[in-house]
C-alpha cells in the first residue's frame, strides 16, 4: 500500500511541475494570506496525491511539519526566519536576525529612565493594538493570565475597551483563571472562562477539519479550535492573540531546561523499557527515557511525541531519518550561536510555526481575523535595539523585565505571572473520550499508517499516563485530517460509525 502511495504522490508532483505555491506565515508580516491555496483538492483532483510523508513524520515526531515545508508538497511557507522573495523549494536559508548578539548597540541601564522607557513600550503598543484591531468589530482576546495577556490586557483597556478576555481552563493544574478574573475586572474588560471538554473541542475539530487549510498538531491546537469555535458562536470576529514577544526579549535557559539539554542523546531505548510495568505507569520515567532518544535541539520543542522507531514503525518503511535531516536546514544559525540561550531561542522561532500555526488554521478555518500585536515591527525593533539589555533578562534569568515593570504599573503580584503555566489540554480526558473514534480513523488510513491501528491497541492500557496520552493526541489530530484528504468529498469521512470497527 504504501508503495502506491508514493507511486501516485510522484505523478501528482510530475503532472503538475509549475505548482509551486508559497505562504508568507510570519506574523511581523500581518494577517496571513492563505487564498494562493485556493481549493487544493479541487485543484489537484485529491489533496492525498499531494501529501508530503516526511512532513507527516515531522507531525508524529515533533508535533509540527519543519518550515518552510508543509502538510504538502506543491506548498511552502515562509515562516519567521526564511525571506519570502527567496524561493522554498531550491535550497531554502534559515536566519534569524533577532539574537542578542547582533543588536545595535543597546543603551547601558542607567542612559533612559523607567518611566521614559514604559511610556514609550505604551505608546508604541496601544499604536500597535490599533492599528492590528482596525476592522475588528468584536475583538476578542485569549488571555491566558500570565505576562504577555496581562501586557495586552492593560493596552486594549486602553484603546478597544469593548474588548471580550477568554480564558481556558484546560486542567486542574492551572491557576490562571483567577488571575485573569481579576486583571480583566480592574481594567474594565469583560471576561469569560471556558472549561475543557475534550470531547466536545475534538467534535469541533472534525467539524473544522474539511476547512482548514494546513495540518499542525500542536498540543494546544484543539484548545485553540475550542475557543476559536466558541468566539465565533458568541459573535466575536476577531482574536487577539499575546504571541510573539519571546523571539526579541530572549528566553534565559533554566535548570530543567539544561537537565533535558545533557539528557538528549540520541540513544535507542528499547521498547521492552517502556512497556514494563514500573515504567509504563510514570510520566516522569517514560519522559526521561524518551529525552535520552531525542536530538538535543528537538528535545526544546514541548510534549511527549514518537520516537524514530516508532514512527518508522507507523508508516511499514523508514521515513523518520528524513524527518530529522530537516534540522539541517537550521545547522548554520546553530552552529553560530553564542550561547545556548541563542540556540532556544532559534527553537523556539522554528517552533513558532507550530504554536502559531494552530490559530492561523482554526481563524481561517472559523473565518475569524487573527492578530498578533506583539509582531509589529515598529515595537519588536524599538525592545530589541533600544531597550537596556537588563531590562529583557534580568539577573538570575528573570526574562520580560521591561513587561512586569509594566504590569507592575497597574498590579500587584500576579499569582499566574509569579509561577508560569502553560497552554494545557486534558489529554487523558481525550483518549478516554475519543479512543475508539481515533482507531476507526486509523483503520481507514492504514494506506498511509499501517501501524496506527496496531500502536493504538497495544496502549489501550496505558493512555492514563500522560507520556502515552501525548501519543494518542498526536494520531487524533492527525489522522482525520489526512483521512478527509484521502476520500475527498465524503462528507461523512471523519465521522465514521465506530461501531462497525472491533
Amino acid at each position: 500500500m504504501n508503495a502506491s502511495l508514493e507511486q501516485r504522490s510522484n505523478a501528482s508532483v510530475q503532472a503538475s511541475p509549475d505548482r509551486r505555491i508559497q505562504i508568507n506565515t510570519s506574523p511581523n508580516a500581518g494577517e496571513v494570506d492563505f487564498s494562493p491555496l485556493g481549493d487544493h483538492r479541487d485543484d489537484l483532483g485529491q489533496d492525498f496525491a499531494a501529501l508530503d510523508l516526511v512532513s507527516v513524520a515531522d507531525l508524529l515526531r515533533n508535533g509540527f511539519v519543519y518550515p518552510p515545508h508543509s502538510i504538502y508538497r506543491d506548498v511552502k511557507i515562509a515562516a519567521t526566519g526564511f525571506d519570502p522573495q527567496q524561493d522554498m523549494y531550491e535550497h531554502p536559508r534559515f536566519h534569524f536576525a533577532f539574537q542578542a548578539e547582533l543588536a545595535h548597540s543597546r543603551p547601558p541601564a542607567d542612559a533612559i529612565s523607567d518611566d521614559e522607557l514604559l511610556a514609550i513600550y505604551n505608546q508604541l503598543l496601544c499604536d500597535s493594538v490599533k492599528r492590528a484591531t482596525a476592522g475588528i468589530h468584536s475583538p476578542w482576546l485569549l488571555q491566558s493570565g500570565g505576562k504577555d495577556s496581562t501586557t495586552m490586557a492593560i493596552a486594549l483597556a486602553q484603546v478597544r475597551p469593548e474588548t471580550q478576555c477568554l480564558t481556558y481552563l484546560g486542567g486542574n493544574e492551572e491557576d490562571e483563571v483567577a488571575s485573569a478574573q481579576l486583571v480583566a475586572r480592574e481594567l474594565g474588560l469583560r471576561h469569560q472562562a471556558l472549561v475543557c471538554d475534550p470531547g466536545r473541542a475534538y467534535d469541533r475539530y472534525l467539524a473544522m477539519v474539511p476547512r482548514t487549510p494546513l495540518l499542525t498538531a500542536d498540543f494546544a491546537a484543539l484548545s485553540y479550535v475550542d475557543l476559536a469555535t466558541e468566539i465565533y458562536q458568541n459573535g466575536g470576529d476577531g482574536i487577539i492573540d499575546a504571541l510573539g514577544s519571546d523571539q526579541y526579549f530572549g528566553v534565559p535557559l533554566h535548570r530543567q531546561d539544561r537537565i533535558l539539554a545533557i539528557l538528549a542523546r540520541g540513544l535507542r531505548v528499547p521498547k521492552s523499557v517502556f512497556n514494563s510495568r514500573l515504567v509504563s505507569r510514570s510520566f516522569r520515567l517514560c519522559f526521561a527515557l524518551a529525552t535520552l532518544q531525542m536530538h538535543e535541539f528537538e528535545r526544546y520543542f514541548p510534549g511527549s511525541r514518537f520516537s524514530d522507531t516508532e514512527v518508522d514503525e507507523l508508516f511499514g518503511q523508514q521515513v523518520a531519518a528524513q524527518s530529522r535531516k530537516r534540522m539541517e536546514t537550521f545547522r548554520s544559525d546553530i552552529s553560530a550561536a553564542a550561547s545556548a540561550e541563542a540556540v532556544r531561542r532559534i527553537s523556539l522561532v522554528v517552533g513558532e510555526s507550530a504554536h502559531l500555526a494552530k490559530g492561523m488554521y482554526a481563524a481561517k478555518a472559523m473565518s475569524l481575523r487573527l492578530v498578533y500585536p506583539f509582531a509589529d515591527p515598529r515595537l519588536r525593533d524599538w525592545i530589541f535595539n533600544d531597550v537596556p539589555n537588563d531590562r529583557l533578562i534580568g539577573p538570575g534569568g528573570v526574562n520580560k523585565v521591561l513587561m512586569r515593570n509594566y504590569i507592575a504599573q497597574h498590579f500587584e503580584q500576579l499569582p499566574y505571572v509569579m509561577s508560569k503555566g502553560c497552554f494545557r489540554f486534558d489529554l487523558r480526558g481525550l483518549a478516554r473520550q475519543r479512543f475508539e473514534q481515533v482507531h476507526a480513523f486509523a483503520m481507514q488510513t492504514r494506506a498511509l499508517l499501517p501501524g496506527a491501528p496496531r500502536w493504538l491497541e497495544a496502549h489501550h492500557s496505558r493512555l492514563d499516563n500522560k507520556y502515552f496520552a501525548s501519543k494518542f493526541y498526536l494520531l487524533a489530530m492527525t489522522l482525520p485530517w489526512l483521512l478527509s484528504r484521502m476520500h475527498p468529498g465524503a462528507a461523512a469521512a471523519v465521522t465514521p460509525d465506530v461501531s462497525a470497527v472491533s
